[in-house]
């Protein structure tokens, strides 16, 4: 019995060691992945101290197992975790950071980016919204009050033990900026990440080449991959991919292992990594959201484009035009801006760009957007059963928890919205001719329909 006893836990030993040394295998190098790039950005694109975003940003497990080094005379970040499974991210000005994947750190750095420089160097003579002068008139049909409140609460720690840290909230009222406020550390020239609110200025681009007779959303998209008529992927259209019915087997979990992670912290081509993958579903019958679609969006403009003039084109055709001049994208080691996730740009610029949507695609009488973009946008497929997405924008459709519940139940359902990791969004809400930015960090404890509910309170007709 004893010795029936001794190698059963024996066995469990064995397999617990197994476990443990697979979780290692797969898991160590996507935490040190995401500790690298991310305190590679936060450092060197936003300028914050290493020593803060090891507290927040990194500060919670399993991230906080890892060590960064932050290395200043070749600009770049190491993570390794318990030693091993280094990862390197390098800065390169005028594209932000990238994650060295499946090429030598001497390849990604002989890569050349040539960033057009902003068209105005000084915005704050210059009034916004192309320009950071802010007038100091308030609407009347506007509590300011109420408003002040509204906002100020976000800032408060409500619950003990949780951590909420509000970065930044702007509110704009009829196209016009009439508040903000910002955390200690923060302020109107801070660069912030945008995580998946990267997806929606994909799909933004993507209009913009619509727009100009150089893609049509409906037809098959334009996939090396999928070329072939016999494969069945090459039935995805560029409306599947923006309306995340693209039919790919790709798994969005960011709690462990899978396509997203892997494809975020392992791989240099995401495009052609998620282009790999095969169909699990029918193109347009099942909604499937996938960071991975986006980065075939973003692959897709790079094609259409060509390399003589992909790195400039965001900022000529989309950024540049609306007024954000503190906005960048940033790239994979293949070259391609990470269409999913890595977009960096003020508090101010992300407005502008919620504004642009709000004025249906127009900014100062010139139209950035096809006629009907916009609303098409707010359409959600036919595959979705919660309605709740459109364009690489979300809507105000059903709880995905409370199917029979919206979303927002206290928010018009006119509402859509660009959004991020961790509260990083901006509301759009024609209906009451308010834009709304804001910024979180990780914590979920953040009510955003009480939150949204109190700013429509100050609204006084």
């Amino acid at each position: 019995m004893k010795r029936l006893i001794l190698r059963l836990l024996l066995i469990v030993l064995l397999l617990g060691l197994a476990w443990v040394i697979r979780y290692a295998w797969v898991s160590f190098p996507i935490i040190s992945g995401y500790n690298a790039k991310q305190m590679c950005t936060c450092v060197y694109v936003s300028g914050s101290d290493p020593k803060d975003i090891d507290s927040s940003d990194l500060g919670e497990l399993p991230l906080s197992i890892a060590t960064n080094k932050v290395n200043y005379e070749d600009l770049s970040v190491t993570s390794t975790v318990w030693g091993t499974a280094s990862k390197k991210a390098i800065y390169r000005k005028g594209t932000g950071c990238t994650l060295i994947n499946d090429m030598s750190e001497k390849q990604l750095r002989l890569q050349s980016f040539v960033i057009p420089a902003a068209i105005v160097q000084n915005t704050d003579s210059i009034a916004w919204p192309s320009g950071d002068k802010i007038v100091d008139t308030f609407p009347f049909a506007i509590n300011k009050n109420k408003l002040q409140a509204a906002v100020d609460n976000a800032f408060k720690e409500h619950y003990p033990g949780k951590k909420q840290r509000t970065r930044v909230v702007i509110i704009l009222y009829d196209g016009q900026l009439i508040l903000e406020k910002y955390a200690p550390g923060f302020n109107k020239d801070t660069k912030m990440y945008g995580w998946s609110m990267a997806k929606s200025f994909t799909a933004a681009l993507i209009g913009t080449l619509v727009q100009n007779g150089k893609l049509t959303v409906d037809e098959p998209a334009p996939v090396p991959e999928w070329n072939d008529p016999n494969d069945s992927r090459h039935a995805i259209t560029i409306k599947n991919l923006l309306q995340q019915t693209s039919g790919l087997d790709f798994k969005e979990d960011y709690t462990k292992a899978s396509d997203v992670t892997n494809m975020l912290y392992k791989e240099d081509d995401m495009a052609a990594y998620t282009a790999s993958h095969s169909l699990a579903h029918k193109p347009g019958t099942i909604f499937n959201y996938s960071s991975g679609n986006s980065n075939i969006l973003s692959r897709i403009i790079r094609q259409t484009i060509g390399e003589k003039d992909y790195a400039t084109f965001p900022f000529k055709e989309l950024f540049y035009r609306i007024g954000m001049y503190h906005t960048l994208f940033e790239p994979d080691a293949s070259g391609t801006y990470v269409g999913s996730s890595y977009i960096n740009a003020t508090a101010r610029d992300y407005a502008r760009f919620g504004l642009l949507y709000y004025n249906d695609g127009v900014w100062n009488g010139e139209r950035i957007l096809p006629v009907g973009w916009v609303k098409e946008t707010q359409l959600a497929p036919q595959a979705n059963p919660y309605k709740n997405y459109g364009y690489q924008l979300w809507l105000n459709g059903f709880d995905e928890k409370h199917p029979s519940q919206k979303a927002f139940p206290d928010v018009p359902d006119g509402m859509f919205y660009c959004d991020g990791y961790a509260y990083e969004n901006i509301y759009i809400i024609p209906s009451k001719k308010l834009v709304v930015r804001l910024e979180l960090t990780l914590d979920k404890s953040f009510d955003e329909n009480a939150f949204l509910k109190s700013i429509l309170d100050s609204i006084q007709y």
